[in-house]
């Protein structure tokens, strides 16, 4: 038997047996049951993942899933430049220091350093939309909540903006004061 086939006769267990305690829910005021038994039948253990129901999305596994999973993630590269001006901003300003970091006469883990750091901010800020996008689809009325989860959010792209800020600083000040001083 296959797992996927294994996975749903245990799925389909479970909602039997969820059906059979659901008849057997009583109402706690009801005052004609006497005595109650509320142990369960067989004991209950972790979830494991052939417990869980069939999902037919994560079917795919080798190349199929790899191909679906860049596909979705171009996806989400066109909404994100369609939608959040945010991202477009930090996109205009990637497309700027990238390549300067490659001109820039540093060592090649320095480099480096310059590159993930404007990397950094563009993952931050996709994943900032990503919680952004949850809570508005959840509601989109005023919590105090959401608005914690989306200033979390916010500060994150703040602190991933300032290490871009300290990286190129400290790295690239040094030359360019250096540079300044041979041309005055």
């Amino acid at each position: 038997m296959t797992r996927r086939a294994v996975a749903q006769e245990k799925a389909e267990a479970n909602a039997r047996a969820g059906s059979y305690a659901a008849a057997r829910a009583h109402d706690p005021f009801d005052d004609d049951i006497e005595e109650i038994d509320d142990t369960p039948s067989q004991p209950t253990e972790p979830l494991g993942p052939d417990d869980l129901p069939f999902n037919p999305y994560k079917g795919n596994r080798g190349f199929t899933r790899a191909w679906h999973a860049m596909k979705n993630s171009l996806y989400g590269f066109r909404v994100a430049i369609r939608e959040e001006s945010a991202f477009r901003q930090e996109l205009t300003l990637a497309a700027i220091l990238l390549p300067c970091s490659l001109f820039v006469p540093v060592a090649p883990v320095e480099r480096a350093a310059l590159i993930a750091s404007v990397l950094l901010v563009l993952i931050v800020e996709l994943l900032n939309s990503s919680v952004e996008a949850a809570i508005d689809r959840i509601s989109l009325e005023r919590h105090e909540l959401s608005k914690r989860a989306k200033d979390f959010g916010s500060a994150a792209v703040m602190v991933a903006l300032g290490v871009c800020v300290i990286t190129w600083g400290l790295i690239v000040w040094p030359l360019a004061s250096a540079w300044l001083a041979r041309i005055l």
